[in-house]
Parts: structure tokens; C-alpha cells; sequence
């Protein structure tokens, strides 16, 4: 076997003269070798035997076959020639004359801080260039963005950042194929480059290449599953365009064939195209207009002749429809517009964007929905619910409207005593589905929203009940919104008027309106998720209007009631003090027995938060469950919150004197064991139980016998450091 002192007969100057910088082809060939070398090198200092002894038998092989390979170049001179291949990291300088191994270990290690010395300047300028690039960007200038990256690239030429941003420059300026191609430079850098798979999609899509845009796509998802949100709406863009394209096709087929409608499209746009006509004129040609759009091929062919431009290009109708107060003529018109703009969009998303982004129409929507005049109103509700019955018309309203508003403005509509109301309702229903939405609606709530909402409330007897109880429900949801909830939850005015629209019940008995009660119910368990000094002061009257309601025949508004009270009663030891002397006790055992899994939910938690702190509820809850019949029942629903509850709720009324005693020929010391040691979800089940069990042996020992043969004198004693803190 060779010795180590063989391999060494590379001179540091060559080294220098292969790593020139402005060579870098040669230098970038000759790197390659000189991380094959530094992997021996690597080798031959191991700590381990076995792979130094590899590392220098792979040395030796490779220098003999350097040696006999025919080389017989003059090895006493030192070789000049800028050509790498001709250099080899072992090839001998000097016949018969080795150098000792730390100088070549020298040599690599010199040779590398060189490089790296060299790729850190190179950063520097690269990320210079690029920041010099992304400034041009910003500025609009893309040519001067591409160039600045180019000269990055120039500096670093495995840098995916250039090459992405250099891609995005090139699709502004619409040259796709190379956006394309640095899109896979930039990729062969970094195999995982979301952006890239991002960008390659974009092009590929302006490219109509539908089929290669979805697959960068779907890759982009397959490598961050967390961007599933800009997956569906990148899917949803490619799927649009394809459909878009494909109506264009069709249309212009029909245009083609001179089919009778394509021909009348084209004819009557021209015709509305002259200038300087009577308003009746043009309010009839775009009623005619309307009357032809039967599909989606004429729809294509008006968007494809330039229909949108009816009022850019003709100031008579631009100037009526954006008139601030209008005649009856220019009422006409403006519906006349709007029903054809209606007909123009029904399911069709591409003349829905191209309307929506019109400058014109953008700013003029919120106008006529404040304009007073019924039949405009109508019909631009009518246009708005075109968008908002559908995810991608919605995504167009959030996107180009200021939506900060518009729950103002679609709430005034339930004053009306017309289909108005309904629609306004509807709208509002499908806006609320979009988190975006909720986020305006913040700015103006406390100011604008919450006063008129209160205001609605208190005339629940005067105004539109249906579309009214459509409107608390929304309110309801709204909610779901934390900080929507915390300005509504610290609102008293809003509370008063909850509670007057439920005084008004028990007087007004129709449908309509115990449906508004309904749903204000459901708005106030909303708001208790919050607690606040308002909801303090007001507990008292709160739980008192749910407690009338306890009597009501409505089923459905007894367990709203009861559900209410379930979260008031946490908040204010007098309310609890009051529903007890109301009778809540008996009320909830009889609501118990009913059964139904989400009354009994609510029941059994009004009966643990009422027998945690007033004797008198343990007492009567005792004295109305005979032998805690109802009580055992419940141990063994399916819902952890229930048998939770009721375990604690047994728990605080063992200590009424001959409560404990009154169980011992039952399996309460079984069922309390099964969720004591059990693996319930909630935590709270197993402590309550077991704190129930404790109790139960302390005020009746004899309970421990039972105890003792299931074998449960552990979690007995694991128990009782809950009773103790209890």
C-alpha cells in the first residue's frame, strides 16, 4: 500500500492560477474535482482507521492511473496553460519529487477559503443587484428590473431568488417562455421553490397552456400543503380562463356563421354607438338589447364587441346614469342598464368581472343602493345578488368594493315593507361567508352597525319581522368574529333592546315575531362567550326574562331561554340567587326527564352552576329527584359535557344530610368508578367523578365496601386530593 506522502504532488500556485475569477467555466469545472479531493482529504484525516486506509488505497489508485494513462508532458515544469482539464488535482509537478501531505492539506484548505472568500463578495454584489432590481420593479420599470437581475445572475448563478423575481419581471412584460425557463433555473437550484411552481403557472396559464398551468399548481400544493387556500384560487383562475376562452371560441363561431342573434347583438351596439340621440332612444335599444341575451354565446359576443363601453363612449348615457338625482327618463334608463347588465352576468364570471372593475359602475353601486328610488333599488339588489350567491362573484365584490358599509346600508333595507327586505337579507347572508367581509365590517360596527341594529330592535313591532329575525341571525354570526363580539357584548343599549323585543312576546303572538325572539336568544348566547362589567350588571334582568320564558309552548325557544341561562348564571351570584327563588330547580329536573340531548346539555349545567353556590338548590335538587334518578340517568349519556355537569352537580348535593344514604342500594359507586378512571376527552369528567366518589364514601361510609370489591380504593384515594381542594 502506498504511503500517505505519495499522494501529494499538486502545487498551491497551480491551484491559484485554475481558480482565476474571471475563468469561471474553467473554475466552475475545476470545483467540481476540487470537491472530489476534498472528500479524500476528508478521508485521509478520519479519526478512524478504516476510512483513512480507504481514503489512501483510493488516493494511490488514482494516482497510477493518472501515471499510466500516456502522460508524458516534461512533470519538472510547472504546468501554465488556463485550459482545467489539462490540470489535475493529483497529477505530479515534479518527476520522482512528492510533496508531504500537510502541504497539500494547506493547499485545499487555502484553496477553499479563497472560494469561499469569493462566493461571500459574490452574495453581496448578487443580493445588491437584486435589491437594485426589486426598486425598478416597484417603480413599474421591468426591462430595468430583468437587466438588474441578469447582473446577479452574472455574480451568482445558483441564487433562485434572481431567478424567480427575473421571471416575474418577464411576465409583466409579457415575454412568458422566458419567464418559463427561469422558473426551471430556478427549480434545478431549489427542487422545493414554491414560487417558482407559482410564477411557471402564471405563464403557463397567459400561455393557455391550461393542462401545464394545473400541474405547477398542484405541485405547488403537493410541497406545502398549508397553501391550500392559494391552491383553489389559483385552480379557480386557470378554470375560469379556460371557460372563458372556450365561450369566446363558440361565439365567434356563431358571429361567423351569421347566425340571426350574433348578427342583432353586433347591429344594436352600433346602433346605440351613435352619439347625440333622445334618452328614449337609447333606453329602448338597451331594453331590445336585454331581450336578446338568451345564453351564454350572446352574452360572449356582447362582452366580445365591446358592449361594456356603453357608457364610457356615449356621454348621454354616462351622464344620465351617474346623474345624482334623476328624472323619470333617466330612471328608466338607469333600469333599463341595470337589467341588462343582469341579464349580460347570470353565470357567466368573466362579464361579471369586466362589470365590476368598469370605473364607472365600481363607483356608482353603492349610490344607487342609497338612492332612494325603488325600482333602482330593486334592481341593483337584484344585480348585487348575482356576486354574492356564488364564491368567485363574492371574491369579485370583496376584491373591488369597500365593503366597509355595506352591512349599514343592507341593514336600513329592513324598514321596507317590499321584497327589498328579503334581498338585502340574502345578500347579507352570503357576504357574511367571507372572512374579508367581516374584517370591514369592524371599521364602522361600534359607529354605524350597532346604533342602527339597536334602533331596529327596539321597533321589532313596526318593521319587516321576517327579514328582521334574517337580520339578528346575521348578527348572531357575526359574531364568530371576536372583535365584532367584544363591541356588541359591551354595548348596553344593545342589550336593552334585546331584552325589550323579548318583553314583547308574551303580547305579540305572531309567528313572525316569536321568530325574531328566537333568534335574539340565540344572539344573546353568543354574546356571553364574553364576559364584561355590562353583562354583570345586567345578569339579573337577563336570567328574569328567561325564566318568563320557561313557560312558553314554543319548544324551541324554552331550550334558547334555557341555554342562556346556562351562561348568564356564571356570571352573578345574585341572578343565581333570584332563579332559584324563581324555581329554576324544578324547571331544569323537569326539563331532565323530558330528555333531548341539547336542552338536557343546557339544563344540567344550570343546575351544577346553581348548586356550586345556594344550599337551597342542593336541597330541592334532592328533594325533586328521588334517589337522583335523573342524575344516575345522565352518567351514562354519550356527551362528556353532560355526565361532566352531573357529576359535579351530584357532588355539591351530597352534602345534604341523607343524600349519600339514600344511594346505597344503587351503582352510583360504579358509575362514578367507570368515569373516574376512564379516558374521557375533557379532563374535568374524571375529576368531577372522582371528587363526586370521594364525597359520596366521606358522607356514607359504607359506601367504601362497594368500593372496595370493584377494586377502587386507588382512585379513591387518588380522589380525594380534588375534595380536599374543592
Amino acid at each position: 500500500m502506498a504511503t500517505p506522502q505519495t499522494l501529494c504532488n499538486l502545487r498551491p500556485p497551480a491551484m491559484a492560477a485554475l481558480a482565476d475569477p474571471q475563468e469561471e467555466e474553467d473554475f466552475q469545472r475545476f470545483l467540481l474535482r476540487v470537491d472530489d479531493i476534498s472528500r479524500l482529504v476528508q478521508g485521509l484525516s478520519s479519526a478512524d482507521t478504516a476510512v483513512r486506509d480507504a481514503a489512501i488505497a483510493e488516493t494511490d489508485r488514482r494516482l497510477r492511473e493518472r501515471q499510466d494513462g500516456g502522460h508524458r508532458a516534461d512533470r519538472t515544469v510547472i504546468n501554465t496553460r488556463s485550459d482545467p482539464d489539462s490540470v489535475h488535482a493529483g497529477e505530479a509537478v515534479q518527476t520522482g519529487k512528492a510533496m508531504h501531505t500537510e502541504a497539500f492539506l494547506a493547499a485545499l484548505e487555502k484553496d477553499a477559503k479563497e472560494r469561499a472568500k469569493r462566493r461571500k463578495r459574490n452574495e453581496r454584489l448578487a443580493n445588491a443587484l437584486k435589491e437594485e432590481g426589486n426598486v425598478a420593479f416597484r417603480k413599474g420599470d421591468y426591462s430595468t428590473a430583468a437587466q438588474r437581475y441578469t447582473d446577479g445572475l452574472q455574480k451568482l448563478k445558483d441564487m433562485p431568488e434572481l431567478y424567480t423575481n427575473r421571471a416575474q419581471a418577464y411576465l409583466r412584460m409579457h415575454e412568458y417562455g422566458k419567464a418559463i425557463g427561469d422558473c426551471e433555473w430556478a427549480l434545478k437550484c431549489n427542487a422545493k421553490c414554491i414560487k417558482a411552481y407559482f410564477l411557471m403557472g402564471k405563464a403557463h396559464l397567459a400561455l393557455k397552456h391550461y393542462d401545464e398551468s394545473r400541474q405547477c399548481y398542484q405541485k405547488l400544493l403537493q410541497l406545502d400543503p398549508q397553501k391550500e387556500s392559494l391552491f383553489k384560487d389559483c385552480m379557480n383562475e386557470v378554470n375560469l380562463e379556460e371557460k372563458r376562452m372556450q365561450e369566446e371560441d363558440r361565439a365567434m363561431k356563431a358571429f361567423q356563421s351569421r347566425e340571426h342573434a350574433a348578427l342583432s347583438i353586433k347591429d344594436l351596439l352600433q346602433k346605440l354607438d351613435r352619439p347625440d340621440q333622445n334618452i328614449l332612444y337609447y333606453t329602448g335599444g338597451i331594453q331590445v338589447l336585454t331581450g336578446v341575451m338568451k345564453e351564454c354565446t350572446e352574452q360572449t359576443l356582447f362582452r366580445t364587441n365591446n358592449g361594456f363601453s356603453i357608457i364610457n363612449d356615449n356621454k348621454v348615457i354616462r351622464r344620465n346614469f351617474c346623474a345624482e338625482r334623476k328624472s323619470t327618463a333617466e330612471v328608466d334608463l338607469c333600469v333599463s342598464l341595470l337589467s341588462l347588465w343582469q341579464a349580460v352576468c347570470t353565470g357567466n364570471e368573466e362579464n361579471q368581472r369586466l362589470l365590476l372593475t368598469h370605473p364607472d359602475v365600481n363607483a356608482q353601486l353603492m349610490e344607487l343602493l342609497c338612492s332612494g328610488v325603488l325600482e333602482i333599488q330593486k334592481e341593483t339588489l337584484a344585480l348585487i345578488a348575482l356576486y354574492s350567491d356564488n364564491e368567485n362573484g363574492r371574491r369579485l365584490l370583496v376584491r373591488h368594493q369597500d365593503l366597509s358599509r355595506w352591512l349599514q346600508i343592507l341593514m336600513t333595507f329592513v324598514n321596507s315593507t317590499d321584497s327589498r327586505a328579503s334581498s338585502a337579507m340574502s345578500i347579507l347572508s352570503d357576504l357574511i361567508q367571507e372572512e374579508k367581509f367581516k374584517a370591514q365590517c369592524r371599521l364602522t360596527f361600534s359607529t354605524s352597525v350597532l346604533p342602527l341594529f339597536t334602533q331596529l330592535l327596539a321597533s321589532a313591532k313596526l318593521v319587516d319581522q321576517a327579514a328582521l329575525a334574517r337580520c339578528i341571525g346575521i348578527m348572531g354570526n357575526l359574531c364568530a368574529d371576536a372583535a365584532i363580539r367584544v363591541q356588541m357584548a359591551e354595548c348596553t343599549e344593545c342589550w336593552q333592546a334585546c331584552l325589550q323585543l323579548v318583553d314583547g312576546c308574551a303580547d305579540v303572538g305572531t309567528p313572525k315575531y316569536r321568530e325574531c325572539v328566537f333568534v335574539v336568544l340565540g344572539l344573546m348566547m353568543n354574546l356571553l362567550l364574553e364576559s364584561n362589567s355590562v353583562i354583570q350588571c345586567l345578569a339579573v334582568d337577563i336570567s328574569g326574562r328567561c325564566m318568563s320564558l320557561l313557560r312558553d309552548q314554543d319548544g324551541r325557544i324554552v331550550t334558547r331561554a334555557t341555554g342562556v341561562l346556562s351562561r348568564i348564571l356564571a356570571a352573578s351570584s345574585l341572578a343565581v340567587e333570584e332563579a332559584v327563588k324563581g324555581g329554576v330547580v324544578k324547571k331544569m329536573i323537569k326539563f331532565l326527564k323530558a330528555g333531548g340531548q341539547t336542552t338536557s346539555s343546557y339544563a344540567i349545567k344550570v343546575l351544577s352552576i346553581c348548586t356550586r353556590s345556594s344550599r337551597q338548590a342542593q336541597e330541592e335538587v334532592v328533594k325533586s329527584d328521588k334517589k337522583f334518578s335523573v342524575l344516575l340517568k345522565l352518567l351514562d349519556s354519550e356527551s362528556e359535557m353532560i355526565v361532566g355537569n352531573a357529576a359535579f352537580c351530584l357532588g355539591q348535593c351530597l352534602v345534604v344530610p341523607g343524600a349519600a344514604t339514600s344511594l346505597l342500594n344503587s351503582n352510583i359507586v360504579m358509575a362514578l368508578l367507570k368515569h373516574a378512571g376512564g379516558d374521557a376527552a375533557r379532563t374535568s369528567v374524571q375529576e368531577n367523578a372522582a371528587i363526586a366518589l370521594g364525597k359520596l364514601c366521606v358522607a356514607e361510609p359504607r359506601h367504601i365496601f362497594q368500593l372496595r370489591e370493584l377494586n377502587g380504593m386507588a382512585i379513591l384515594n387518588s380522589s380525594m386530593k380534588y375534595v380536599h381542594s374543592s
